[in-house]
């Protein structure tokens, strides 16, 4: 779709906000893509978006005027005038967050009606409420914000406060000396149509295993002694990938044994392990896990339905997933996340409805409702299963099954504690953690809301370190794929420690701030 700024009166060059209106292009029309022509699109015989700022003596505005088809629409955000004379970021906030306001108005009027989330684009909106409680506002006050502000609907402003509150409840308890801990285990017995993850068949990688976990457990020897040094401790760690079950026992031993030698695990409040695949679930390596002091696993069946999993290319049954939780069930008792996924090529509302049912009477102490996202670099993204027989779900049919797992979820006594949102979400709708009374995964909220710093070894792992103080974050990325991380030990080397030093710093400020 054509996209033309008005060349007067903006702030600084139009360019600079060609990024909110595209987030607003995406979100509104997932299928078109921007196009910035050397003169306004002629609205009266194509499609296009005029975006214009005025300023008076009192109040500036954004205006946009959106065309599609036989429909022409606008959409006006106003603002104090006096904000355009303020410094350069806060300038750019304020004309940003008025064009997409406008940019929502005039597309939805086009559309015919509101999105679930309005107008917010990013992947993390539960830190709208986060920051406004600990601003002072009540949860209520927050809640009203979402729904005014930013056109979010009361319900998903209602679950958005929810989870706000139990990530400040872990927050109270975090310390700059700690960090969350991820180790990454970038393979899969398969891989399934909705992945875009960096991971690898395990048959075809089998060589490549034996050296990758000497490789890590290398990396985790030197991130232990870095720490270590520092006084650094892991406050929380989760294991993923890929599907680290892959490996086998004697592997998964070697690693685990590592990781408590040379770790700073003493104070770690929970270990989770993503057990993920029920195919490669087995008696050895769950007792592998629990001697190694691991409390929490994750199982993930996405779908109970047998037709479902084969057209998502999983090579087991929703039998083996009983199973798999059975034997699970002996060693972890209820302490268990399963993952769902809403919107599955081939699945429906009922077929939905039996597997919410089939979870719950395993009673998981979390279970992971994701939507359905068309990755880039997914299998059902480039084979375009949408126009093969129609065999995405409708965002109708996505958004009764979330409202049927809230239902029945808040019903057997789980509340919400996470959420996260995606690109290319059908529906664009979200994917939320649930959890029974105290069970909450306290490393999935760290990491969604950025609460504290997560050191990522193995590859494919991003290191996030957070300064909550100052709103800082600084990325240290592992080569992506396995085989480039066994050759980069340098490169990992020296980000293990830039992250203990960032880390050590903070640390150090807090206790500076503890002794005056």
């Amino acid at each position: 779709m054509k996209i033309w700024f008005a060349e007067h009166n903006w702030p600084w060059q139009p360019e600079r906000y060609r990024y909110p209106a595209e987030q607003m292009l995406l979100t509104l029309f997932p299928g078109e893509k921007p196009e910035y022509p050397e003169t306004p699109p002629d609205l009266e015989g194509s499609q296009g978006i005029l975006i214009g700022l005025s300023r008076g003596r009192v109040k500036a505005s954004i205006s946009v005027l959106a065309k599609r088809g036989d429909q022409l629409r606008n959409g006006v955000t106003s603002f104090s005038a006096e904000k355009l004379d303020e410094g350069p970021e806060q300038v750019y906030h304020t004309v940003s967050h008025a064009l997409k306001q406008a940019f929502y108005k005039a597309g939805t009027a086009l559309l015919g009606y509101e999105l679930p989330w309005g107008s917010l684009t990013g992947v993390r909106p539960v830190k709208l409420p986060t920051k406004a409680m600990l601003a002072g506002r009540t949860a209520r006050q927050a809640e009203w914000e979402l729904c005014k502000e930013y056109h979010v609907s009361p319900p998903r402003a209602a679950l958005a406060v929810e989870c706000a509150q139990a990530a400040l409840a872990v927050r109270k308890r975090l310390r700059k000396d700690g960090l969350a801990l991820y180790i990454g285990i970038p393979f899969c017995p398969t891989r399934c149509a909705y992945c875009s993850f960096i991971s690898s068949d395990v048959k075809g990688a089998l060589a490549l295993v034996e050296p990758y976990v000497d490789a890590l457990c290398r990396e985790v020897e030197l991130a232990g002694a870095l720490l270590r040094e520092r006084g650094l401790h892991i406050s929380c760690a989760y294991m993923g990938g890929g599907t680290p079950t892959t490996l086998s026992a004697p592997q998964l031993h070697k690693l685990l044994s590592v990781v408590e030698d040379c770790l700073p695990m003493e104070g770690c409040a929970e270990f989770t392990v993503e057990a993920g695949r029920p195919d490669t679930i087995t008696p050895d390596k769950l007792e592998t896990l629990r001697d190694h002091g691991i409390r929490r696993i994750s199982i993930n069946p996405q779908t109970m339905e047998d037709s479902v999993l084969r057209a998502m290319g999983r090579a087991h049954t929703a039998a083996q997933i009983t199973e798999a939780m059975a034997l699970a069930g002996e060693r972890f008792g209820a302490l268990v996340n399963m993952d769902l996924i809403a919107g599955l090529p081939t699945d429906t509302e009922e077929g939905f409805g039996r597997t919410l049912d089939q979870v719950l009477a395993m009673g998981p102490a979390n279970i992971t409702v994701h939507t359905l996202a068309l990755k880039k670099g997914s299998r059902l993204t480039e084979e375009s299963l949408t126009e093969a027989g129609g065999t995405l779900c409708s965002p109708g049919t996505v958004e009764a099954m979330l409202a049927l797992a809230a239902d029945r979820l808040r019903g057997a006594g789980y509340v919400p504690y996470y959420l996260y949102r995606q690109k290319y979400m059908s529906g664009s709708f979200e994917n939320v953690g649930w959890a029974r009374p105290g069970a909450v995964c306290v490393y999935n909220i760290v990491m969604m809301e950025e609460l504290q710093s997560v050191l990522s070894l193995g590859a494919g792992g991003i290191t996030k370190l957070v300064d909550p103080d100052q709103g800082r974050i600084v990325r240290l990325s592992n080569p992506k794929y396995a085989r480039e991380y066994l050759d980069s030990w340098e490169k990992i080397s020296a980000a293990k420690r830039t992250a203990a030093d960032f880390q050590a710093e903070l640390a150090g400020s807090q206790d500076a701030g503890h002794r005056r």
